[in-house]
C-alpha cells in the first residue's frame, strides 16, 4: 500500500514540474529552441570573391531573421570542394550551414572523385543568380573582346587567363569562348576569385571570367557579358553574343545544409533565408555589387542544380575534361 502511494506521488510531482522544467533555458526541445546559439556559415572560397561578398551582404539580414549571430568561415581551395565537403560532413543540427555556388556542386563532381554529391546536402534556398562577365587584367595588351581574340591567335599560349579552379563555371565559360575563337591559351587556376583578381591587378593574368561584383570591387575593365541582354549596371558593355560568341552563363548560389537536417530546423532556416533575400539591406548591397538577388525554394534550388549538373557533364565531355 505504501509503495503504491509513493508511486502516485512521484507521478503527480512529475506532472506538476514538467511545465516548469520545459520553461527553463536549455531544457526545451531542440526544435522549439533552435537556434539557441550562433550559426557557422561556411563559404567554400577565400575572402574577396563573389561568394564571399554575397555571404557578407546576406549576413546581417540573415542574423536578424534568425535572432542569432551568423559567423562566416572561409574554407577555400580545390574549386570550392574543400568547403562543400566540410558542409556535407557536418552534424545536421542547423548550426553549420554553407553558402555554395554552382561550381562545387554541378561541375566538380564530373571532374574528380569527391566525398559528396547533390544528395549529401539539404537545399534551403537560392540567394543570387549572377550573369558572368569577361574581365581584363590591368596591364592586358588589349582593350576589348576582339583585341583579346586577335592577341590570343598570334601564337599558342600567348594569352594567359585565370579561373577559380579547373572545371569551375567560370573556367567552362572562358574555355568555351576560347575554343569557339580558335585560341589556345595558358590556363592559370586559383583557389578563388579574390586571389585571381589580385593576380589580374598585378599583371600575372590577362583575362578571366567572374561575377560583376569583382570589377566593382577592383576597378578592373569588363570586356563582355555572358547574358542574353546587357546588364543595367554595365549598360556600356556588350554581350558575348554581340561580339559573335553566343555563350550565356551565370554563377548562382544559395544556402545548403548537411543531408539529414530535421524538417523543423530546415523550415526555420528556409523562412529566415527568404526574409533575408527580400530585405532591403541585402538587395541594396547586392545592387551595389552589380549582383542579382534571386530567391527560389529549396526544392526549386535543388532541381535547378540537378539540371545544371547534367548540362555541365555534357559540356565537360565535349571539352575533353570530364572523368566519365
Amino acid at each position: 500500500m505504501r509503495g503504491k502511494l509513493l508511486n502516485r506521488v512521484r507521478r503527480w510531482s512529475i506532472w506538476l514540474l514538467a511545465p516548469l522544467l520545459l520553461a527553463l533555458p536549455g531544457v526545451a526541445t531542440a526544435e522549439e529552441s533552435y537556434p539557441a546559439r550562433p550559426i557557422q556559415l561556411i563559404v567554400p572560397y577565400p575572402p574577396g570573391g563573389n561568394t564571399d561578398l554575397m555571404a557578407r551582404a546576406l549576413q546581417t539580414a540573415l542574423s536578424r531573421a534568425l535572432g542569432q549571430g551568423v559567423v562566416i568561415v572561409n574554407r577555400g581551395g580545390a574549386s570550392g570542394t574543400i568547403g562543400d565537403a566540410e558542409i556535407a560532413r557536418a552534424r545536421p543540427d542547423g548550426y553549420t550551414i554553407g553558402l555554395s555556388p554552382n561550381t562545387p556542386l554541378t561541375a566538380q563532381t564530373h571532374l574528380v572523385p569527391l566525398s559528396y554529391s547533390l544528395d549529401s546536402f539539404r537545399f534551403l534556398c537560392l540567394v543570387y543568380d549572377n550573369p558572368q562577365v569577361l574581365i581584363l587584367g590591368r596591364n592586358a595588351p588589349f582593350q576589348d573582346l576582339a583585341g583579346m581574340v586577335a592577341y590570343g591567335r598570334t601564337k599558342r599560349e600567348a594569352l594567359v587567363y585565370g579561373s577559380p579552379g579547373q572545371g569551375s563555371t567560370q573556367h567552362i565559360l572562358i574555355a568555351r569562348l576560347l575554343r569557339g575563337a580558335g585560341v589556345e591559351a595558358l590556363h592559370a587556376p586559383f583557389t578563388g576569385a579574390g586571389p585571381m583578381a589580385q593576380a589580374a591587378l598585378g599583371g600575372q593574368i590577362m583575362a578571366f571570367v567572374e561575377s560583376p561584383s569583382i570589377p566593382v570591387s577592383t576597378g578592373l575593365p569588363v570586356a563582355g557579358v555572358f547574358s542574353a541582354t546587357r546588364l543595367p549596371g554595365l549598360a556600356e558593355v556588350p554581350t558575348l553574343t554581340e561580339g559573335g560568341y553566343p555563350i550565356i552563363g551565370s554563377s548562382a548560389g544559395g544556402l545548403v545544409a548537411p543531408a539529414g537536417l530535421p524538417d523543423a530546423t530546415a523550415a526555420v532556416l528556409q523562412r529566415a533565408c527568404g526574409e533575408a533575400v527580400a530585405s532591403e539591406s541585402f538587395r541594396t548591397a547586392a545592387t551595389r555589387l552589380n549582383s542579382v538577388p534571386s530567391y527560389a525554394s529549396g526544392t526549386e534550388f535543388r532541381e535547378r542544380f540537378a539540371a545544371e549538373s547534367e548540362s555541365n557533364r555534357k559540356v565537360l565531355q565535349e571539352l575533353g575534361m570530364a572523368r566519365e
